[in-house]
C-alpha cells in the first residue's frame, strides 16, 4: 500500500465521518468542503481502497447495553511474534479491541467487556492459550473518545 498524503479536502471528509459517518451524505460532506458530491464520493472510495477508512462502526456504550465490565489486560508476547497474534486475539469471545505495544515488556493491550468480572476470566484463559502472559489487569470505570481534530477544518 503506498503512502497517502491527505489534503484539506480528505481531512474534512474524515472528520466528518468521525463525527456522525451514519448521519451525512456525500452532498451533505461536499457543502463543508466545498467540493462536489461526486468528487466526495470519490474521494470517499480512494480513501477506504488506500486502508485510510478501514470501516464504519456504531460507537456503542457497553454499559448501557448490559456489559457492565470493561477490562483492560495487558500482555506480553514475544516480541518477534506479537504482530501474529492480532487477529486470533480478536477472535477471543468477549474481546472488543487489541493494541500492539511498542515499548515496555507489555506489548499487547487487550480490551474485553463482559456482563460480570467472572465474563473476563475465559477471555484471560484464552489469552493464555494463545501462548500470551498476562502481566496486569485493569477494571475501567469509564470511557470516552472523540474525533481527531487535526482533521478539522482550520
Amino acid at each position: 500500500m503506498s503512502e497517502y498524503d491527505l489534503d484539506a479536502v480528505d481531512r474534512e471528509i474524515l472528520y466528518a465521518l468521525q463525527e456522525e459517518a451514519r448521519n451525512l451524505s456525500s452532498s451533505e460532506i461536499a457543502e463543508r468542503t466545498e467540493a462536489s458530491s461526486s468528487t466526495v464520493r470519490k474521494r470517499i472510495q480512494r480513501l477506504e481502497s488506500e486502508g485510510i477508512i478501514k470501516r464504519y462502526t456504531a460507537d456503542i456504550d457497553y454499559t448501557k447495553s448490559g456489559y457492565p465490565i470493561r477490562m483492560l489486560l495487558f500482555c506480553t508476547a514475544p516480541i518477534p511474534e506479537r504482530g501474529e497474534y492480532l487477529e486470533s486475539v480478536l477472535e477471543v469471545p468477549g474481546v472488543i479491541s487489541v493494541q500492539e505495544l511498542v515499548t515496555g515488556e507489555e506489548n499487547l493491550l487487550v480490551t474485553a467487556v463482559g456482563e460480570t468480572d467472572r465474563d473476563i476470566t475465559p477471555v484471560a484463559q484464552e489469552l493464555s492459550d494463545l501462548g500470551l502472559t498476562i502481566t496486569d489487569e485493569v477494571l475501567v470505570r469509564s470511557h470516552e473518545s472523540t474525533s481527531f481534530d487535526e482533521f478539522a477544518d482550520e
